[in-house]
């Protein structure tokens, strides 16, 4: 990191600070989000305070539709940074369990270090992921999760850096955990017909929804040689951004037995949308 951009990031994190004790102050109606990080420690391609905010809302409102009992859940978070869902979980976990795992050591400390109560429990998984993890064992393993005791899985951006082989085995993960009858909250990059038919009118400009470029969404390579996992041109190695086709969905609910209930487009398809990457809920 340059000087310049160390001394940007200093400006930041301490006008952040500000803010954010003051904004506290003011929180209201819900107490959940007086828990997002500093600057410094908002991870997943979101540094926004407003962001998170806006994210945490609307995942805490899919949560809330798939939970047929609203507290006593057990939720098992999957990638699950520093915290955004644990934020989001909160309210239906007191008197249950949140178990957040993660291949980014760093992001598990500070979760041990930030989220205080009793019903938080974050694990650090030693798997390889070229992107994120790329000194840690190649071995698959299974998540150090009992069998059939969750009655969600949630899964942010998880998929969607996961090439074909890691992406089956860890759906498969999904439906080992999940109670009978439990639901799984999973974002993708799916390309179906939408996707499809947007490729000719996409412009080397600002999306309409979002703040991207528009042609960085253009899954146009087959990821490690694969048939249904497709990453951009721009993506230094494939598992920086995966996107994964119909058949390929086909494929992970045959293999988990998992079957898909209600899909939420994203904005990324330069469609009205209401978060950036397709959102997919599955039940077991």
């Amino acid at each position: 990191m340059g000087l310049k951009s160390k001394l940007t990031n200093t400006i930041y994190s301490a006008l952040d600070s500000i803010y954010r004790k003051i904004d506290s102050s003011h929180v209201r109606r819900t107490k959940n989000i007086k828990k997002i990080p500093n600057y410094a420690n908002r991870k997943g391609g979101k540094l926004s305070y407003s962001e998170w905010a806006h994210v945490i809302g609307i995942f805490q409102t899919i949560i809330y539709q798939n939970l047929p009992k609203k507290e006593r859940n057990k939720i098992l978070d999957i990638g699950c940074g520093t915290g955004l869902l644990a934020i989001a979980c909160e309210p239906f976990i007191h008197d249950g369990i949140y178990t957040g795992l993660d291949v980014m050591k760093s992001d598990i400390d500070y979760c041990k270090n930030h989220y205080k109560e009793p019903f938080y429990n974050f694990i650090h998984f030693d798997v390889y992921n070229a992107t994120y993890a790329a000194n840690q064992s190649t071995e698959k393993k299974k998540w150090p999760i009992e069998d059939e005791c969750y009655d969600l899985v949630t899964a942010l951006s998880v998929w969607t850096h996961l090439k074909e082989d890691d992406a089956i085995f860890y759906f498969k993960e999904i439906s080992r955990v999940l109670k009978k009858g439990g639901k799984a909250i999973i974002t993708f990059f799916v390309l179906d017909d939408v996707y499809q038919n947007t490729l000719q009118k996409r412009e080397n400009t600002t999306g309409r929804y979002h703040s991207t470029n528009q042609q960085n969404w253009i899954f146009n390579k087959p990821a490690y040689n694969s048939t249904f996992c497709f990453t951009p041109a721009w993506a230094a190695t494939p598992e920086d951004a995966i996107g994964i086709n119909i058949k390929g969905l086909e494929i992970l609910e045959q293999e988990s037995g998992l079957k898909r209930i209600y899909y939420y487009p994203g904005n990324w398809k330069e469609e009205p949308g209401i978060y950036f990457q397709d959102i997919i809920i599955f039940e077991k």
